[in-house]
């Protein structure tokens, strides 16, 4: 007599709020145990923070001083050009936000020309032409603070290291020693120093290596400085993802009859840099938060006036107020970079077969 097989049937799935309750907080004793100490440490922890944000924290010290913050040392009749230029990066923004909603559609080359030319047009708007000028009045960069002074020491770091880092990247793969010995070497001194001591040789340094008719001042020596520390970083990242490129599409494009430059530029180097996507990303958020230790060279960036006003003699002793606001406006822009890179990740299809 044959002997039937027996059928497993598979355990009865919940479904629900109750169901993902119970097989991820409650699914075992331990599990029970976790989340009910879980759930009375978050309680007590959120409690405090909460009464102390709404009835003990004196916030004064930030609406007091909130244009401080901002722009620090920036003449307050020229706060104007701060706003238009901000207004610049929202719009743009937007705009991109815009043309990319529906997934798979290219931002048009007019915005990609937009954003190009928004940074110079942004640098002359803050920096101005002279001091004799009735429109735009010069306003050195080296009174630049605040929150002005933290982004533009972000951004364009940003902006100046990509491209530099890729070219290193290049650089360090090539077939000519020279070349290739000349990044390598460069690669590993930047990257086998701090960035503290970056920034001192930039501001010490940099002056002997420049004709005597030029003179860069403190802001632009830190910029460098930052943009040449960071550029090392973005190479090794760029060489993995270069190197994680399978042979097969160096042979299959150098088949259908491209150069060693058109295989690069077109068929390999946007494969590498859409595998990197989420480390360079990543690095230049760590990049936005290194930008405090500008203080150590005389510039008062976002963390540098928090501590400054701190000093100020009515507000003594109010250190929790000052660094919390910092570190919500920090926070806001880290994770503003982080969901603006998760999208292009997902637009892009980055981790997907």
């Amino acid at each position: 007599m044959a002997v039937q097989p027996k059928i497993l049937k598979p355990p009865p799935t919940e479904v629900g709020l109750l169901g993902w309750l119970k097989k991820n907080l409650f699914s075992t004793w331990y599990n029970v145990l976790l989340t009910i100490f879980s759930v009375i440490f978050i309680y007590f922890v959120s409690r405090a923070i909460i009464t102390w944000v709404v009835r003990d924290a004196r916030w004064e010290v930030v609406t007091t001083n909130f244009r401080v913050f901002m722009i620090g040392r920036y003449p307050r009749e020229q706060a104007w050009r701060v706003l238009v230029s901000l207004g610049i990066i929202v719009f743009l923004a937007f705009l991109t936000w815009v043309s990319r909603r529906s997934k798979g559609n290219p931002i048009p080359r007019w915005l990609v020309i937009g954003w190009l030319l928004s940074f110079p047009l942004i640098g002359i708007l803050l920096r101005g032409f002279s001091e004799e000028s009735s429109f735009l009045p010069l306003v050195s960069e080296d009174i630049w603070s605040g929150l002005l002074l933290t982004l533009v020491l972000a951004i364009v770091g940003i902006v100046a290291s990509f491209p530099l880092g890729v070219l290193l990247a290049l650089g360090r793969r090539s077939k000519l020693p020279a070349i290739k010995v000349l990044c390598t070497v460069y690669i590993e001194t930047i990257r086998g120093v701090p960035l503290i001591s970056v920034l001192f040789m930039s501001q010490l340094m940099l002056p002997l290596f420049l004709p005597p008719e030029i003179r860069l001042g403190t802001v632009m020596r830190a910029l460098t400085g930052i943009t040449l520390f960071s550029a090392a970083y973005t190479a090794e990242n760029v060489r993995g993802g270069l190197a994680a490129i399978p042979i097969g599409q160096y042979e299959a494009a150098r088949a259908v009859g491209l150069n060693e430059a058109l295989v690069m530029g077109l068929i390999v180097l946007p494969q590498a840099l859409r595998a990197v996507i989420p480390t360079i990303v990543g690095q230049f958020i760590s990049l936005f938060k290194d930008t405090t230790l500008v203080i150590i060279v005389g510039l008062l960036d976002l963390l540098g006036i928090a501590k400054s006003v701190t000093g100020q003699k009515e507000f003594i002793g109010l250190h929790k107020e000052v660094y919390a606001f910092a570190a919500v406006i920090f926070f806001i822009c880290c994770f503003t970079m982080s969901y603006a890179s998760r999208r292009l990740e997902q637009t892009l299809g980055v981790g997907e077969r």
